[in-house]
């Protein structure tokens, strides 16, 4: 008898139970982006514009919109929003400028601050808040940097590895980060110094698209399809397997439950850090996975590359 109970276990786990959205959103264009503020959910688009939603009434709220550029033949076009963020009211946004080059712009109200142009040539993969004074920018040469909002000076700046820079995230109280690039491993750095403290190797062994922390774990997306599971104290982990390239990856507040699209059509399953075990797979959504969000343990909502935002209950 404990020997089918232990079997059912196993493909109820390996099964998971198919969630479809109970709601969706309809944002400007492709989402890039999302974060969760005060009850409201912004989400940054290609279409130069972050799109601010209620989450009680479903509704969009407003817009923080950033100038259109030019292409090489003189056209104007929109410029796509890479990374955003929120703090106080003050909406950061990493977005395209003429040339190639990247702009960071707040967006406060009606008023916009100017912190990076194109004339800084910088190609800035992510931007985001340290706190009201400071921002943290991650080159695609892996040049990490904390930059002063008030001295427009930096901080400090390091390149963590030779490799092509992909993504970052802070751990809850922002005095670490951790980073990830096409090499696979993860390093941690100081928020305060840029001082590196630990290395994470072993798990990925291709590029990284994204990464997620919270609490005392660390979460991979892998383009090698491996779904990284890192404990952030002794560096040790695991990974799940996918069936295709792990596009993106959401980790819960505590850190127990996680999210990662798992195959080729656009599913995410969800999962027990701890355990290993999955829970559910969150179907219907239409293209590439672009951001996985948690609300809370049993709630998420998943962005791809269209305009549309799914919202799961689970």
């Amino acid at each position: 008898m404990k020997i089918f109970l232990i079997l059912g276990l196993f493909f109820i786990s390996l099964f998971a139970k198919d969630i479809k959205p109970d709601f969706s959103l309809k944002a400007s264009g492709a989402v890039t982006d999302m974060v969760l503020y005060q009850g409201k959910l912004y989400a940054s688009t290609d279409a130069s514009c972050v799109d601010i939603f209620d989450i009680k009434s479903k509704k969009i709220l407003d817009k923080k919109c950033v100038s259109k550029i030019k292409d090489f033949m003189g056209d104007e076009i929109d410029s796509k929003i890479y990374s955003m963020d929120v703090l106080d009211g003050n909406v950061l946004i990493l977005s395209q400028d003429a040339g190639g080059y990247r702009r960071v712009d707040i967006v406060n109200d009606n008023k916009t601050l100017h912190v990076i142009t194109k004339n800084d040539r910088l190609y800035i993969s992510k931007a985001k808040f340290i706190d009201k004074d400071n921002i943290l920018l991650g080159l695609l040469s892996n040049i990490i940097i904390s930059y002063n909002l008030k001295t427009k000076k930096k901080n400090w700046e390091i390149q963590t590895t030779e490799s092509k820079f992909s993504d970052f995230d802070f751990n809850d109280d922002k005095s670490k980060i951790i980073t990830t690039d096409e090499s696979g491993d993860l390093q941690m750095l100081d928020v305060i110094t840029g001082k590196h403290l630990k290395g994470f190797t072993g798990i990925n062994v291709d590029n990284v698209f994204q990464v997620r922390w919270r609490k005392n774990t660390i979460v991979t997306a892998g383009q090698d399809r491996r779904c990284g599971v890192f404990n952030a104290k002794t560096a040790k982990g695991y990974y799940k397997e996918a069936t295709f390239l792990i596009y993106s990856v959401g980790l819960s507040k505590s850190g127990s439950v996680a999210g990662f699209a798992s195959d080729e059509l656009n599913n995410v399953t969800i999962f027990n850090t701890f355990t290993k075990s999955n829970k559910v797979k969150l179907v219907d959504n239409k293209a590439n996975i672009s951001q996985i969000l948690f609300v809370n343990e049993n709630e998420v909502f998943v962005s791809c590359d269209t305009n549309e935002i799914n919202h799961y209950k689970f």
